[in-house]
């Protein structure tokens, strides 16, 4: 989960990290409107997921199109090591975008996982498949009919986040945070600071000083 990071950050360092801290840190750099809804949730507590985003923007449709899965199999062909992918169903619910096989030719193109403002299906085969998901909920429902993907690569908005491809995704149990592009240095730089503080102070806060000390010292919490 480490494709195309700045050359000044190490990959042992952004395994450390997590949503939280991230968030901190862009609040701290006046980055605001980065954390998706509290909804959008692993499929598995344990699944992490960080990279590059490719958007997709799908919608709700009424008929079965022409030509079935058009660009929802060409985003998928496209996607590079490293890539998250980001859906935005624009809110619709009627049935899943994901499953099982997309999530198993995800794992073929080296993509790091998917984000989806919507939902999913065929759960246990993607637990099996280890393709972190992040998602609303699930359905049995396919998309044929119901949804279908009518842009790539344009900015959209999921989990009410505005999304660019290029920006930068991560999520965990906590939840999902979009990195702007152009900050993604500085923000994992002074994560893994803050990361590096919590433990310190964690440390201390088990040895018995006040929370009060604590947070004179650090200036965290």
């Amino acid at each position: 989960m480490n494709e195309g990071l700045p050359s000044a950050v190490k990959k042992d360092d952004v395994s450390k990290l997590y949503a939280a801290v991230l968030a901190d840190v862009m609040d701290r750099m006046d980055i605001w409107d980065h954390t998706m809804r509290y909804d959008i949730r692993p499929l598995d507590p344990k699944m992490k997921v960080f990279g590059p985003a490719r958007t997709v923007l799908a919608v709700e449709v009424y008929r079965v199109p022409e030509e079935l899965y058009k660009l929802e199999i060409q985003a998928v062909d496209s996607l590079k090591p490293g890539d998250v992918m980001v859906v935005t169903q624009n809110g619709a619910t009627c049935c899943s975008f994901w499953g099982e096989l997309l999530s198993n030719a995800a794992v073929g193109r080296g993509a790091n996982g998917i984000v989806i403002d919507g939902l999913t299906r065929d759960v246990q085969g993607i637990l099996e498949s280890g393709f972190p998901v992040f998602c609303r909920g699930t359905s049995p429902a396919d998309s044929r009919g119901r949804l279908d993907v009518i842009d790539v690569d344009v900015p959209i908005k999921c989990g009410d986040v505005m999304v660019n491809s290029g920006d930068y995704i991560f999520g965990d149990a906590d939840g999902v945070v979009v990195i702007p592009k152009y900050a993604l240095e500085e923000v994992l730089r002074k994560a893994i600071e803050k990361v590096e503080q919590e433990s310190t102070m964690r440390e201390e806060l088990r040895a018995g000083i006040s929370v009060a000390e604590a947070f004179r010292r650090h200036g965290i919490l």
